[in-house]
């Protein structure tokens, strides 16, 4: 019997769930395609070993996600599976197609909390080196990328950065992050002296002699700097790098807390430099010293 081989007693309880959930919640059609594709992948497994949705017990739906961990399915789908199983007879429950959900007392598998993308030092510096500094769009880039790496800044808090905000003399800027919190942070010599040399030799150029914004960073067209416009900054700048990881606009603020993390920085200093409100949430960085050293162990240790 085919792997996708679905009952046609099953397909109609599929479609009637589908369309009840429809009807109740308005759900997308995102959402009930994944819904329909989870139930009769159930339904084929269960039809293969002489089952049905109705008949399936505990023991059953535990053996089926164990069948899909062996198969090494993520985590995340087969979490996204069980949520689909339980709202399923939840609704055979409410309609009196069966009296015990088989699917109540089964766990939901550990997902743990995905780690960030980052860089290694490395991959940092030769991003940082990618742009052409000869033109007055590339030392922009190169100050821009040297900011961020150097603060760990929100792209946010980075393209809305105003002149005003910059002491570079005493060597920090004030950044305004989420709800408004205001925090110092310091810069460093090298990201100074490229600001200096934007802001005098590049800014003047990018604003055609137009002095009509205070944003630190400005666009080819003289107008502030956007996200947008700055995501493809790094991803220019990546390829021109030869960096083939998938960069996100938090890349470099993530590698600024890796790195200060690896290189021994106290958890609450970073806290403070990245401006999270909660230390749980600046945690994540211990979880990504921690890989790369079981990393470094198992490619160099003699019994790694």
């Amino acid at each position: 019997m085919s792997e996708r081989t679905v009952t046609p007693q099953d397909q109609r309880i599929i479609d009637g769930f589908l369309d009840a959930v429809w009807m109740e919640h308005g759900l997308s059609e995102n959402t009930l395609s994944a819904y329909r594709n989870d139930l009769q992948t159930l339904a084929a497994w269960l039809c293969g070993h002489e089952l049905t949705l109705i008949a399936a017990q505990r023991e059953h739906l535990l053996e089926y996600l164990s069948h899909r961990v062996a198969s090494g399915v993520k985590a995340t789908s087969t979490a996204r599976m069980l949520s689909s199983m339980r709202r399923f007879y939840r609704y055979l429950i409410r309609e009196r197609r069966i009296d015990t959900d088989p699917s109540e007392l089964i766990e939901s598998p550990k997902l743990g909390r995905p780690l960030p993308d980052s860089l290694t030092e490395e991959e940092v510096e030769n991003l940082l080196a990618a742009p052409d500094i000869e033109k007055p769009q590339g030392l922009r880039d190169r100050a821009m990328l040297e900011l961020l790496y150097a603060c760990g800044l929100r792209v946010s808090e980075l393209v809305s950065l105003k002149i005003e905000q910059l002491n570079l003399r005493q060597g920090v800027i004030r950044v305004f992050g989420k709800g408004s919190k205001e925090r110092l942070v310091p810069i460093g010599e090298q990201a100074v002296s490229w600001i200096e040399d934007y802001t005098r030799d590049s800014r003047p150029v990018l604003l055609k002699g137009r002095l009509t914004t205070n944003a630190l960073f400005v666009t080819n067209r003289g107008g502030p700097m956007t996200r947008q416009a700055f995501w493809y900054v790094i991803k220019r700048n990546a390829r021109q790098a030869d960096i083939n990881k998938h960069l996100s606009p938090h890349t470099l603020r993530h590698a600024f807390a890796t790195h200060l993390v690896n290189h021994g920085a106290d958890l609450r200093v970073v806290q403070m430099l990245l401006g999270h409100s909660d230390l749980s949430t600046t945690q994540i960085y211990t979880h990504v010293a921690r890989a790369r050293l079981q990393d470094l162990h198992s490619q160099h240790h003699p019994r790694g």
